[in-house]
């Protein structure tokens, strides 16, 4: 495909559909999902990369005032240019169906000048973030926000990289007086094109219950407004944008995009491309393509997108404590759930973050915590009686082949997937052999250890200096005759199971490995627990050993 397909085709009007910049295609593995398997969509955008890392904010990221509307504070985070430029020149390398436009952003011309030298070979088109709402001083709409700042770095990027391949295309933000005269002033100095809109904002959004904001950065809790809620804004920044720059520029036109009527509205506004991305955590992964081909062909997409909403709070009052050895802590709460093994929540302390965590009982409703982090260890200086929040359910209940014999393998805190799995094997009448690796022995009984024992043989093996030494315990009988086996723990741990128990003779479509990914929205808007080309959040946690060597994924 080629870029010269962008061009006036406003006036042709032919959907051309693409990904934004935060949303979906954010890591390698989601970007090749697009090429390969997403053919409805002609422009695949990256996330926005930088010259060193950004760790971004910390969550709560995203929230939703109502369903289709969406507060997002990212941060910009990012894994820097020297860890995404390999990847991207993979990509590349092995050849790409859709266009490619990366997404730079930065705080000075110099930065830029080094992101545009570094990624030219490889993009067809580089996307220059003038627009992120809630970046740091320096970054995004601190430069889109001028005309004379955004006209003087792109000036800079021209004369320092004349010859570049790729179209410079600048991203803007709408929260300005006269978006046009912008456009037509970084357009002036050289750009090839604009892209528009980013989120409307920053907004502060609230917690109903605790009254207090959600989203967690350095700006008071403000975050970007995305979502079906700032469409007609988008469309009117669209407008003014075309009338300013004339017919022949390119214009990538995204903001609250979620129906085909929205996908012509945007052309008719004079838009090239149309990007489409809040939208997509409403739909399920494996119905991206029929989404995208619904909205190119003007078909009927209102059984694909959810109107739930996700991204609600329901508070809980911390009723009893547990302290364990190795900082581990099983804490019940109030209320109960209804979750399944494969599934799991969101805990949120107002101010503090929020994290997500497997219900390891349902009624009464316990977790099973580790202080690894500041906000663990928050939630460890809680006391009876306070309140915390949950959001969810995320993910998907566990797809399995049901079998007369199980084991089930936990290490660590993953030990907290066990009961959910026990009760859900016990309703099979299924043979129980559950083993728990364990820092170390200590008085009394073991975290859950009544719980898991009521499901069947339960024992648990302490490391003593040896990391998974409960895997020493498999032996060949233990996976003789109609067996299956569930894995829960670190990945390293995980991997080393599923490669003993197929050397010992097990079959890998009867491994089951809970890829507890980093999850951040929860939603399928980040990226961030991508597992094999599939969303943890989504598609739920629980996979084959099988399926995850088919697919390459990384435990």
């Amino acid at each position: 495909m080629d870029v010269s397909i962008l061009r006036k085709n406003h006036l042709r009007k032919q959907p051309i559909l693409a990904t934004v910049s935060g949303v979906a295609s954010t890591k390698k593995e989601l970007i090749e999902l697009f090429d390969r398997k997403i053919p409805s969509v002609d422009i695949i955008t990256t996330k926005s990369f930088q010259v060193t890392p950004n760790s971004g904010n910390r969550e709560p990221i995203v929230c939703s005032p109502s369903p289709g509307d969406f507060g997002n504070s990212v941060g910009l985070r990012n894994p820097g240019m020297d860890v995404i430029l390999p990847e991207i020149k993979e990509i590349r390398e092995n050849g790409m169906r859709a266009l490619l436009n990366i997404s730079l952003s930065a705080s000075n011309p110099e930065d830029f000048i080094t992101l545009v030298k570094a990624f030219d070979p490889y993009g067809d088109l580089l996307e220059l973030n003038f627009s992120c709402p809630h970046a740091a001083a320096g970054f995004g709409a601190s430069i889109g926000s001028d005309a004379a700042i955004a006209s003087s770095y792109v000036k800079a990027i021209v004369e320092a990289v004349p010859d570049r391949k790729a179209l410079l295309i600048v991203k803007l933000t709408p929260n300005v007086p006269d978006i046009g005269a912008i456009a037509k002033a970084v357009i002036d100095a050289g750009a090839d094109g604009i892209a528009a809109i980013n989120t409307v904002g920053p907004k502060l959004y609230i917690e109903p219950h605790s009254g207090t904001p959600i989203l967690n950065n350095k700006i008071g809790g403000k975050g970007g407004a995305s979502g079906e809620w700032v469409n007609s804004t988008a469309l009117e920044c669209i407008r003014a944008i075309r009338k300013a720059i004339g017919d022949e520029p390119v214009l990538l036109g995204m903001g609250g995009v979620t129906y085909p009527k929205d996908v012509s509205a945007m052309l008719e506004a004079g838009a090239d491309s149309v990007g489409i991305g809040s939208a997509l955590s409403r739909v399920m992964p494996g119905e991206w393509e029929a989404y995208f081909h619904a909205m190119k062909t003007g078909g009927d997409v209102s059984s694909l997108l959810s109107c739930e909403n996700k991204l609600v709070y329901t508070p809980h009052t911390i009723l009893s404590k547990e302290m364990h050895k190795g900082d581990v802590m099983v804490v019940t709460l109030s209320g109960t759930m209804n979750c399944q093994s494969g599934e799991f929540v969101f805990i949120w302390i107002p101010g503090k973050g929020e994290k997500p965590f497997s219900v390891a009982v349902n009624n009464p409703l316990t977790f099973l915590i580790k202080k690894r982090g500041e906000f663990t260890a928050s939630f460890f200086d809680m006391n009876v009686g306070d309140t915390v929040y949950t959001r969810g359910l995320y993910g998907r209940p566990m797809v399995y082949k049901p079998s007369k014999k199980a084991i089930l393998i936990g290490g660590g805190t993953g030990a907290a997937v066990l009961p959910l799995i026990g009760e859900k094997l016990k309703g099979d009448g299924t043979e129980m052999d559950i083993r728990v690796g364990i820092v170390e022995k200590e008085e009394g009984k073991d975290p859950l250890e009544d719980v898991l024992s009521s499901y069947g043989r339960y024992r648990s093996v302490a490391d003593d200096g040896k990391p998974g030494r409960v895997l020493d315990t498999l032996t060949a009988e233990d996976i003789e005759g109609d067996v299956s086996a569930y894995v829960v723990g670190p990945g390293k741990l995980m991997e080393k199971a599923a490669e003993v128990l197929e050397s010992l003779g097990m079959d890998d479509s009867r491994i089951y490995l809970s890829m507890e990914k980093n999850t951040m929205c929860g939603i399928g808007m980040c990226g961030e627990c991508v597992c094999g080309g599939h969303l943890t959040c989504k598609e739920g946690t629980f996979f084959t050993w099988h399926t995850l060597k088919e697919n390459g994924a990384e435990l």
